[in-house]
């Protein structure tokens, strides 16, 4: 390690992203592991006593989450029904002492194509804040996250929020995960759903799957089958004919390609259901 520095301003710390190169540590939930018994040979820029990029708030035009919002702040923050496959995600992210300190911006940084925030953040629409010394520039999620471990982030830049516009606060919303046991596991595959339903139709729907390509993926196809159906037997068949060419699941040691790809339609299937609640769930059923 060659520099460490900890600012207590956001402006402070940009000012030092913008005059050198830094790696960030947030909550360090993933930046240890990956560390190892490595020797520090980086510049650290801890921003772990930036109060401002822990918050959550809704403005005119956006709910706002704060780069440092913690897992645990998402589930105990009162959030709309949207929010709900946000917050299943929350509670999926390791143990409760990793939801205590991880942040969702650094779930986002990581870019693994498992983690556990994106899909429910791609089906609310996000979109990430990123700053510099000299500018501020949004991004979709889908096109800040590039591929494994890869992002958009520019020298100099860091992510201070993510932001959920308010036109995607409708609906109801839910996340299932699939892995090898049920808790504290790298998923197999992960679809969130959100699902708006007036007068006995799908009016909207939003679909995203992680664990089965590079980064985690809208299913186009799948939501433009939903839409404008009514809520029968005919969603869940729907689900199954839809293409989801969006998907390029690899094999490894959790599972194969192929079953990667027929469970992602099976717990896509379950997550609308869920989506859609229980009385409207038994009718899909």
């Amino acid at each position: 390690m060659i520099r460490y520095a900890k600012p207590t301003t956001v402006d402070e710390a940009l000012a030092l992203l913008g005059e050198d190169r830094w790696r960030i540590l947030a909550g360090g939930t993933d930046f240890y592991p990956a560390q190892g018994a490595k020797p520090f040979r980086d510049n650290i820029l801890d921003i772990n006593g930036l109060a401002a990029l822990r918050d959550l708030e809704e403005t005119d035009e956006h709910w706002r989450i704060g780069a440092r919002t913690t897992w645990t702040d998402i589930v105990r923050h009162p959030l709309p029904a949207a929010f709900d496959a946000l917050k299943a995600a929350a509670r999926e992210v390791g143990s409760v002492q990793i939801q205590n300190v991880a942040s969702v911006a650094g779930n986002l940084c990581n870019a693994s194509p498992a983690a556990d925030g994106v899909p429910a953040l791609l089906a609310l629409d996000a979109d990430v804040e990123l700053r510099s010394a000299k500018a501020t520039r949004h991004l979709p999620l889908g096109e800040f996250i590039l591929g494994n471990r890869r992002t958009a982030l520019q020298p100099g830049e860091m992510v201070t929020a993510i932001r959920v516009p308010k036109r995607s606060v409708a609906g109801t919303s839910a996340f299932v995960k699939l892995g090898a046991r049920r808790y504290l596991v790298i998923s197999i595959a992960m679809a969130a759903a959100r699902i708006v339903i007036e007068d006995g139709l799908v009016a909207d729907a939003a679909i995203a799957v992680g664990s089965c390509s590079a980064v985690a993926r809208r299913l186009a196809g799948v939501e433009t089958a939903l839409r404008g159906r009514p809520v029968t037997r005919g969603l869940v068949d729907a689900v199954l004919s839809a293409p989801i060419d969006e998907l390029s699941p690899i094999a490894d040691v959790r599972g194969s390609a192929e079953y990667r790809r027929d469970a992602a339609r099976e717990i896509v299937v379950r997550a609308v259901r869920a989506a859609i609640g229980p009385d409207e769930g038994k009718v899909a059923a």
